[in-house]
């Protein structure tokens, strides 16, 4: 089974925000231990005798809030992309890939946001495992693990309507199950999840790349074609 981990980056609601992004890391069942662990191993340069005390999370981290600020700005900033490169790049194509729904808000005005990034989000996964079928014979089947969030009722939903009534793009048909809601201080994949969606937010709406650069050769493509990133 291959397992998207999925949070969001930045609010729909806030006007002094141009974009909303919602991004996720599939990551092959067997690998999730192993990224665990040197997550862990992160977590551990700052707190090293409660590593799990320790939540990684993208924007307290590179602020400074949150208690983060005991810690030397250079630390932090390093840590977040050693979490990067060791959580998904070191692991890319074959156990981890990523996704990310991109959007201005600007440009859907009176549109369902969360809608529209959930859609783009769940059908480009669902093409990646379908696409693993019809290539490589591997009927494995995938599982949306969200951070919990006040878009988790309406995530819910659309993940029934498109398995049963479809989306834009046709019917998702290789989930296992719907998504999954969980508190991110139980699951360093969540927080790994949430610095991806954090480095792609910066990256858009701030022209920061200092983390989106490390990512940015590991979303899912095929051919030279970019297919787990969409912008508007």
């Amino acid at each position: 089974m291959h397992l998207l981990y999925a949070d969001e980056s930045g609010s729909i609601g806030d006007p002094n925000q141009n974009y909303f992004v919602l991004a996720g890391v599939s990551v092959f069942e067997r690998e999730t231990h192993w990224i665990e662990t040197e997550l862990n191993k992160i977590a551990a340069r700052f707190l090293p005798h409660n590593p799990h005390a320790i939540e990684l999370h993208g924007s307290p981290m590179r602020t400074g809030r949150n208690g983060w600020d005991q810690f030397p700005q250079v630390d932090r900033h390093n840590a977040i992309i050693d979490a990067l490169k060791i959580g998904v790049c070191d692991r890319h194509p074959r156990h981890v890939r990523i996704f990310a729904a991109v959007l201005d808000k600007r440009n859907f005005a009176g549109q369902d946001i969360a809608k529209v990034a959930f859609e783009q989000l769940s059908s480009r996964f669902d093409q990646f495992l379908g696409r693993l079928y019809r290539q490589k014979d591997d009927p494995q089947r995938g599982l949306i693990l969200f951070d919990e969030s006040a878009t988790e009722a309406r995530i819910q939903t659309l993940a029934r309507e498109f398995k049963h009534s479809g989306h834009t793009y046709g019917v998702t048909r290789n989930y296992a199950e719907v998504p999954v809601f969980m508190d991110s201080r139980a699951s360093r994949l969540i927080q790994l999840a949430d610095l991806v969606a954090y480095a792609v937010f910066l990256q858009f709406e701030r022209g920061d790349d200092r983390y989106y650069k490390t990512i940015q050769k590991c979303f899912d493509s095929e051919g030279g074609v970019v297919h787990g990133l969409y912008t508007r």
